[in-house]
């Protein structure tokens, strides 16, 4: 059973009542029905699943992470079991997450739109709460292998497809390093998203000065953790201004006072996800209870209340 949230937490995000506003942020430890419901039973809200896409990929070679102590570099390369396998699992996390009333969010990629909606369609058979549009990976049927958040014209198109092929709720997950983010979001929206998720990794380099390498056999990774923070807060703060959809705020929250900031920028709820790395799977629990001590020490009565507060 969960551990008891405090009732301060209690928020809605779009028809689903949560007990606390914190979301397991996709590829943290969504990888089975046993680590999503240990989330859930940790201080999750509503967890996410670990993205899937057509085909299962083995991902990159090791190493993949490395904590460069502003945060976290990875490069996973979307390893996943290929959409057909991913349903099944994706199934049976709903059955189990429902007793607890914690909504399940399937993530999924796509190379080209065309394969964005038979995704959808594919796993929109689990009856997932809400299905998390990753368009931050490579468009491969561009000459230039533009990411699809990278233009408002790919990141509608995406969206669009999505929309036609599935009925339940979509959230477009969109990229830091866009001119414009706000553009992109407001054209998401218009194209049928019913939330965005703010935002995914930034694109980042270390490099070990003794062995004249980078770190990563990838040589690129995605940032995260508390160095992605305040991208991310001033990108939530810039679509929270263009649209009128719930926002999950993603980027860098590892404490209460990292998750007041979010919502005060203007998310609806915030995705945890580094946070877990760095303090196991009772973060979100962890993050909860500081969250209440600062909304008892700035006299704030609910989330709803926290998040009105912003006078930014």
């Amino acid at each position: 059973m969960p551990k008891a949230s405090d009732s301060r937490l209690k928020c809605q995000f779009l028809n689903f009542h949560l007990a606390t506003p914190f979301v397991l942020a996709s590829g943290i430890i969504g990888t089975s029905a046993a680590l999503m419901l240990r989330a859930a039973e940790n201080g999750a809200g509503m967890v996410t699943a670990k993205s899937c896409g057509p085909e299962p990929r083995a991902g990159h070679p090791n190493p993949v992470a490395f904590d460069f102590n502003g945060g976290l570099l990875n490069a996973i390369g979307l390893t996943n079991p290929g959409a057909a396998e991913e349903a099944p699992l994706l199934a049976e996390t709903k059955r189990r997450l429902q007793p607890l009333g914690v909504p399940l969010l399937a993530s999924i990629f796509g190379g080209t739109v065309t394969e964005f909606a038979q995704v959808a369609r594919t796993v929109a058979q689990a009856e997932p709460d809400l299905i998390e549009v990753n368009i931050s990976c490579p468009n491969v049927g561009d000459e230039f292998g533009t990411p699809f958040a990278g233009t408002v014209e790919s990141a509608a198109a995406v969206t669009t497809a999505v929309r036609q092929a599935v009925s339940c709720p979509i959230s477009i997950k969109l990229a830091p390093n866009v001119p414009d983010i706000a553009r992109i979001a407001a054209a998401v929206v218009e194209a049928g998203a019913d939330a965005i998720t703010a935002i995914n990794t930034m694109p980042g380099m270390v490099i070990d000065a003794d062995a004249g390498q980078p770190l990563l056999h990838n040589k690129v990774g995605g940032i995260s953790g508390p160095a992605l923070k305040p991208i991310a807060l001033r990108c939530v703060y810039e679509i929270a201004r263009a649209v009128s959809v719930p926002i999950i705020g993603t980027g860098g929250v590892s404490t209460g006072r990292d998750a007041a900031e979010m919502l005060m920028a203007g998310a609806t709820v915030v995705g945890v996800g580094s946070a877990v790395w760095y303090r196991g799977v009772a973060a979100m629990q962890q993050i909860g209870q500081e969250l209440v001590t600062f909304m008892e020490e700035h006299h704030i009565a609910s989330v709803e209340a926290l998040r009105n507060r912003d006078q930014l």
